[in-house]
C-alpha cells in the first residue's frame, strides 16, 4: 500500500474537495485524482467518494476507511516523532547466526559483557548450518555469521577464527567406549544422530575424501539435542570440543587428528553501524581466544 495515497485520501477526506485538497498536498489536481483511482482499484474497486453535483462526498466505505487510514497516519506520525527525538537512545539489534557449538563460555562473557555495557543492544541469534545461515545473509536477515564452511559466492567475505576439534558421542554401553581415540573410518556405517545439514552431510567426505555413505538416523539442530538423542541411545554423534558436557550415560573419545575451521562470515560493501561492528571485532577475538589455529 503506497503512504502517499494514504495521505492524499485523509486530506481529501476532510476537505472533500479536490482543488483544496491538492493545494494543500502540493500537488497537481489530476495526480490526486489519479492516486485516488489507484487506491480504489487496490481496495478491489471499493468507491471512497461520490460526487454531488460539482462536488464530492465520502461514501459510507469512505467514512469507514478514513476513520482507519487516520488512526494509522496518527500511529506512524507518533512513531516518527519519537525516533526523531530519541534516535540516539534506540535500540540497535543485532542479529548474528552461529552454527552449533560455536559459542563457547568465553565468547558468551565477551558478549555478555559487551551488552551490558551497551545498553541499546538487543541480540538475536540464529542457530543453524552454514548453507542456511548464508542464504539468511544473502537475504539482509542476519548481519554476520560463524560458519563452519566456505562459499564461492563474491558476495561474500569470509575470515578464518581458528579450528575446532570433534568428539565421538556415544553411550557408555557401546562396544567402542573403551576407545581412548577413534579414527574416522571406524565409525561412519554406525548410527549417527547428526545436527547442522552440512556436517551431517557431508563429515565423511571432509574427513577421508569420499563421497558420503553415513547411516544417519536422527537429524536435529543443536548439538545438545544430538547428546540427548546419543544418551537414549538412538546412535553415536560427532561433536565439537566446545560442545562437550558431562553426561551419565554419554562416554566422549577424540576424533583422530581432525579439525575443522571456523569463520566469521559478513556480506561486502554491506555497512553496520559502528556499534555493531565493535561486537563483531569482540565476539571474533573471543573465539579465536578459544579456538586457536593449529
Amino acid at each position: 500500500m503506497n503512504y502517499n495515497y494514504l495521505l492524499y485520501f485523509s486530506v481529501l477526506a476532510e476537505t472533500e474537495h479536490y482543488t483544496q485538497a491538492a493545494a494543500r498536498l502540493g500537488i497537481s489536481q489530476p495526480s490526486l485524482s489519479s492516486a485516488i483511482h489507484n487506491l480504489e482499484n487496490e481496495l478491489g474497486g471499493a468507491k471512497l467518494f461520490e460526487k454531488v453535483g460539482r462536488n464530492i462526498r465520502l461514501t459510507d466505505h469512505g467514512r469507514f476507511y478514513q476513520q482507519k487510514v487516520d488512526a494509522a497516519l496518527k500511529e506512524l506520525h507518533s512513531a516518527s516523532l519519537i525516533l526523531r527525538n530519541s534516535k540516539d537512545d534506540a535500540p540497535i539489534v543485532i542479529r548474528l547466526g552461529v552454527v552449533s557449538g560455536t559459542l563457547s563460555s568465553a565468547a558468551a562473557d565477551i558478549i555478555a559483557k559487551y551488552i551490558e555495557e551497551n545498553k541499546r543492544i538487543r541480540l538475536q541469534i540464529t542457530e543453524s548450518s552454514a548453507e542456511n545461515l548464508m542464504s539468511l545473509l544473502r537475504q539482509e536477515k542476519l548481519d554476520m555469521a560463524i560458519v563452519d564452511s566456505t562459499s564461492r559466492d563474491p558476495s561474500f567475505h569470509f575470515r578464518i577464527l581458528g579450528k575446532r576439534s570433534f568428539y565421538i558421542a556415544l553411550p557408555k554401553s557401546h562396544p567402542l567406549a573403551e576407545k581412548e581415540i577413534i579414527y574416522p573410518e571406524e565409525i561412519f556405517q554406525l548410527p549417527q544422530v547428526v545436527f547442522n545439514y552440512d556436517l551431517g552431510n557431508s563429515f565423511k567426505e571432509w574427513a577421508t575424501g569420499s563421497p558420503s555413505d553415513e547411516n544417519v538416523v536422527c537429524q536435529v539442530d543443536t548439538a545438545q539435542s544430538a547428546l540427548d538423542m546419543v544418551a537414549a541411545g538412538v546412535g553415536i554423534a560427532f561433536i565439537p570440543d566446545s560442545c562437550v558436557r558431562e553426561h551419565e550415560n554419554i562416554r566422549y573419545i577424540l576424533l583422530d587428528n581432525w579439525h575443522q575451521a571456523l569463520y566469521m562470515c559478513i556480506l561486502y560493501d554491506k555497512w553496520l553501524e559502528p556499534s555493531i561492528w565493535q561486537f563483531r571485532e569482540n565476539v571474533m577475538n573471543a573465539i579465536r581466544s578459544s579456538f586457536p589455529q593449529k
